[in-house]
């Protein structure tokens, strides 16, 4: 008779919940995620917000126009320019507000010009959250760093811009403004190939990336999700060109998108990125072109700003996906309701989904390729 030996008896284990946040690093923000493993494997994982409520919408319906219109970038503080356009937009349509043409084509510039500042530094922050410390997630920060210096000579800041104001934008650049930035989208390209020679077929990159948190095109419209994170599911979904504003019905581009049947998994979103900056550097290349001249504002910016009784919707493309603004005016000098339609909320809502089955390890290889920035959460 052969005796039971702990070689033979079958491994038992206890499945362990355990919190990941909301004081994480790797988080980019403060989220709790409450894991249940089993060993290493992820059995289910919960995101839990609500840590970092910022109260936008309510603090939109309790300042002026005027004082909510530099309040709103901090909704998304990597993509100021597109929240104050959401903004603008639908006070524009409640308003009737026309945008002067040259204050349009402004608009779309600096917005891409957003598009590509975001992905970088999701670049960037991406490489570390895997592990990267070699110095490469610094690179992109190197090109970062000159579209920041040019946000800061038309803004006045960096990070949180109030450039985009109602009815135009709030300062015309000077000549030697656009040399710089027609510089720029000269070498950029070259910068993104370096960026690629390092990383997209990197085998320690591969091993991490592909064939890992593998999001199926039904899941992501399910879930609501929008952006490069859609797009890299097989979904050709672009705002910009299935429901196009502003001056983009005459600017020559693609959306960036990847045929996969199979679901997209994080390589894909990492690829569809990479492609977009590519993208908006030509864009910005076309409105330097085409770039017309006359005013760049319609509608005087006054403390007593106010915008005519009415309700209006508009979405526009930003760098996470649909972002959307409702507004209700009762024609006085603040709003009377606003309520958005963050990216983030509805992209972080299916990583639960992406990380059933995966081992710890996986965690931020997955969370990190969905780009959520926290403050866009919990609004």
């Amino acid at each position: 008779m052969v005796s039971e030996t702990a070689t033979t008896r079958p491994l038992k284990t206890d499945e362990m919940l355990i919190n990941m946040g909301p004081q994480h690093p790797a988080t980019h923000g403060v989220l709790r995620m409450v894991l249940r493993l089993d060993g290493e494997i992820v059995r289910h994982a919960e995101a839990v917000i609500g840590h970092l409520h910022r109260g936008q919408e309510w603090q939109g319906q309790n300042r002026t126009w005027f004082q909510y219109q530099a309040l709103i970038d901090r909704v998304d503080y990597l993509s100021g320019m597109f929240t104050s356009w959401a903004l603008a937009r639908s006070a524009e349509v409640i308003d009737g507000t026309e945008v002067p043409e040259r204050a349009e084509y402004l608009r779309v510039m600096v917005s891409e010009m957003n598009r590509i500042t975001s992905h970088l530094l999701w670049l960037g922050t991406y490489l570390i959250d895997l592990g990267a410390m070699f110095g490469f997630p610094f690179y992109p920060f190197r090109e970062r760093e000159k579209l920041l210096d040019l946000f800061e000579e038309i803004a006045g800041q960096r990070m949180m811009f109030n450039y985009i104001r109602i009815g135009g934008v709030q300062r015309d650049p000077k000549p030697d403004w656009f040399k710089r930035l027609k510089a720029f989208t000269d070498e950029f390209p070259k910068r993104v190939d370096e960026y690629e020679s390092i990383v997209t077929e990197n085998p320690i990159f591969l091993r991490r990336t592909k064939g890992v948190g593998i999001l199926k095109k039904e899941l992501a419209q399910e879930f609501g999700v929008t952006g490069p994170s859609l797009r890299a599911s097989g979904v050709p979904f672009d705002l910009r060109k299935t429901k196009p504003y502003s001056v983009y019905p005459k600017l020559n581009f693609n959306v960036q998108w990847l045929e996969k049947p199979e679901g997209g998994d994080t390589w894909d979103r990492y690829i569809c990125r990479i492609r977009e900056m590519r993208e908006s550097n030509e864009i910005i290349k076309q409105c330097i072109d085409m770039l017309p001249e006359g005013p760049i504002m319609s509608k005087k910016q006054v403390a007593g700003l106010r915008v005519k009784a009415g309700e209006g919707f508009t979405p526009i493309e930003s760098p996470r996906g649909t972002l959307g603004c409702y507004i209700i005016s009762d024609g006085s000098d603040k709003p009377y309701r606003f309520r958005w339609r963050n990216p983030s909320f509805s992209n972080l809502a299916v990583v639960g989904e992406l990380l059933v089955g995966r081992p710890i390890a996986d965690i931020m290889a997955i969370f990190g390729s969905v780009d959520v920035i926290l403050p866009d959460v919990d609004r």
